[in-house]
C-alpha cells in the first residue's frame, strides 16, 4: 500500500508532539496560543488534506478519460488534458505542503532546548578545559608551533677566501 503525503505529514506530526493526531487537532484548537508550532503544523495538514482529496479525485477522474479501447469525443481531449494538469498542480501542492509541514517541525526541534546526555557534556567541559594552559600572570603565551628555521643554522661572518 502506496504512503500518500497526508500519512507522511501525519508520522512527522505525531513523532515531533509525541502524541496522536487527534490528540494534537484537540490541543492545537482549544489552547492555540500554548504551540503556535502545532497550530501552524495542523493548519497546514488540514490544507494538504484538502489536496490529497483533490489528488485521488484526478487519478479517478484521468483513467475514466483515457482508459484502454476508449476512443475520446473531441471535446473530450480538453477534459483530459485538464486532469491532467490538475493532478499535477494538486500533486505540486501537497510537496509543497508536505514541506512546509517538515519546516515547521524543524523549527520546533531548533527551539526546543537540547536535552544532551550528561556524560555528552562532561566530555565536552573536559576537552575545553585541556586546551586552557595555565600561564603565570605577565607570561607571554609560547607560539603552539616551533618556527620553521630560514637560512643557514651559523651566521655568516663574512665572505671566505
Amino acid at each position: 500500500m502506496p504512503t500518500t503525503m497526508l500519512d507522511q505529514a501525519r508520522a512527522m506530526i505525531e513523532n515531533a508532539w509525541g502524541q496522536p493526531i487527534e490528540a494534537l487537532e484537540v490541543l492545537g484548537v482549544r489552547r492555540p496560543s500554548e504551540d503556535p508550532l502545532l497550530r501552524c503544523a495542523m493548519h497546514t495538514r488540514t490544507a494538504l488534506a484538502i489536496t490529497d482529496n483533490a489528488v485521488t479525485v484526478h487519478q479517478d477522474r484521468l483513467p475514466a478519460l483515457s482508459r484502454h479501447g476508449y476512443v475520446p469525443d473531441f471535446y473530450e481531449l480538453d477534459r483530459i488534458t485538464e486532469a491532467a494538469v490538475s493532478l499535477r498542480v494538486a500533486h505540486a501542492e501537497s510537496r509543497v505542503y508536505l514541506q512546509a509541514i517538515r519546516r515547521v517541525v524543524e523549527a520546533r526541534e531548533a527551539a526546543a532546548p537540547e536535552v544532551e546526555a550528561p556524560a555528552v557534556r562532561l566530555a565536552q567541559a573536559a576537552v575545553a578545559r585541556s586546551r586552557q594552559t595555565r600561564q603565570a600572570p605577565g607570561d607571554v603565551p609560547e607560539p603552539s608551533s616551533p618556527a620553521a628555521v630560514v637560512g643557514p643554522s651559523a651566521p655568516a661572518t663574512g665572505p671566505r677566501c
